[in-house]
């Protein structure tokens, strides 16, 4: 009987993601999420199943009418093939609809508006990216986002030592 590890596309029932981008949760109000394909090498797929990869500095762009994630840090195995020349920080293809394309570039053309990308995941073991639509929060809203949090850390530590 073969066994396969948790990281592996092909897993069923075991938690597909590969990295997120809890920062951008906290910089950007989401507004709206795509799944987009991604567009990758060889060394970096086999990166991804070792987790080795790096969101928190990525942001997407659109260049005549085409996605491409910058940023995102795939960092290569000491295994790589000798005759690959690995880049970490090479731009990635992102693959969308024309048509969601379209409407996204009216949007972010918009004051506050940015493209981020909030996880990388397995499906039908294929790489996706989901990328937000979000608005740049002001320090204010940061400041609320911490108070909530802490607020409802001080109330589970309450009714944790409640229980006890």
């Amino acid at each position: 009987m073969a066994t396969t590890s948790n990281k592996t596309p092909s897993t069923k029932g075991v938690d597909s993601r590969i990295a997120e981008n809890r920062k951008a949760l906290f910089n950007y109000a989401i507004e709206e999420r795509y799944e987009a394909g991604m567009v990758l090498e060889g060394w970096e797929v086999k990166a991804l199943r070792e987790g080795k990869v790096q969101l928190t500095d990525g942001y997407v762009v659109i260049r005549e009418g085409e996605m491409f994630l910058i940023g995102c840090q795939i960092n290569p195995l000491h295994t790589a093939s000798s005759h690959v020349s690995p880049d970490a920080v090479r731009t990635k293809k992102l693959l969308l609809h024309k048509e969601q394309i379209r409407r996204l570039v009216g949007k972010v053309e918009q004051k506050g508006y940015a493209l981020v990308p909030l996880n990388l995941h397995w499906k039908t073991g294929k790489v996706k990216c989901e990328i937000a639509l979000g608005r740049g929060k002001a320090e204010h809203d940061k400041r609320d986002t911490i108070k909530d949090r802490e607020g409802k850390r001080e109330v589970e530590r309450a009714m944790k030592s409640r229980s006890r």
